[in-house]
């Protein structure tokens, strides 16, 4: 029986650490990889629930494989959140990070712009946007809580695990929001068609009382 449990218990541990791993490749991150035209803007957004952690950095791609970058390959990146407040602002810039916990639930928008330069040049970026458990640094979680790779995967497990909990919840919140627009919306649009009617009906029976008024002044009734 011994060896038996010991068999179950590392299939158990296997299942356990795929799992984690499964749901640590569906936590919310975004790394990308596009070209700016000169003078040309791009703006990326991302969906953040309230109190969510959300990292970020960039780079440009340096277009020969060694030597400085030129004066052409410069970027100007703006990080605001859905009411519009500034988060993060680089001017000129070849990289950069940023970090922040969303105080406002919605979308964030990062924004990249290059200057006009003649000659025109593309400018390519690498930018890597992660929210939520993926935002967390781990490697440091382990250093600090000095915990082995399966205590960390369970945590990473736990957090994912919070993680869609939370999000499941926000879905739902956001999915009553419209569900109340919808009606709102539909109660509008019923009283907008009721007057409408109304409205035509008066200028009908206006058109009516104007009729009869100038047969009788004709005397042709």
């Amino acid at each position: 029986m011994g060896p038996g449990r010991r068999v179950g218990g590392s299939a158990g541990l296997r299942l356990v650490l795929s799992l984690a791993m499964a749901s640590l490749l569906a936590l919310p991150a975004r790394s990308l990889r596009f070209d700016l035209q000169s003078g040309q803007t791009k703006c990326i957004s991302e969906d953040i629930k309230l109190n969510a952690m959300a990292v970020g950095k960039y780079g440009v791609v340096n277009p020969a494989d060694s030597g400085p970058l030129p004066d052409s390959h410069r970027v100007t990146v703006r990080v605001t959140s859905p009411y519009g407040n500034s988060i993060h602002f680089a001017e000129s810039v070849e990289l950069g990070n940023f970090a922040f916990t969303a105080n406002e639930a919605g979308d964030y928008l990062a924004c990249f712009w290059t200057p006009v330069h003649k000659p025109a040049a593309t400018v390519t970026l690498e930018f890597d946007w992660r929210t939520g458990v993926a935002a967390k640094d781990w490697t440091n979680v382990a250093k600090k809580g000095q915990i082995d790779l399966m205590e960390l995967e369970l945590k990473k497990l736990g957090d994912t695990v919070k993680s869609i909990h939370d999000e499941m919840f926000y879905l739902r919140e956001r999915e009553e929001e419209m569900q109340d627009m919808n009606r709102t919306t539909n109660s509008r649009m019923a009283w907008l068609s009721f007057l409408s009617l109304l409205v035509c009906l008066s200028v009908a029976a206006l058109q009516l009382w104007h009729l009869k008024t100038f047969f009788e002044r004709k005397k042709l009734l």
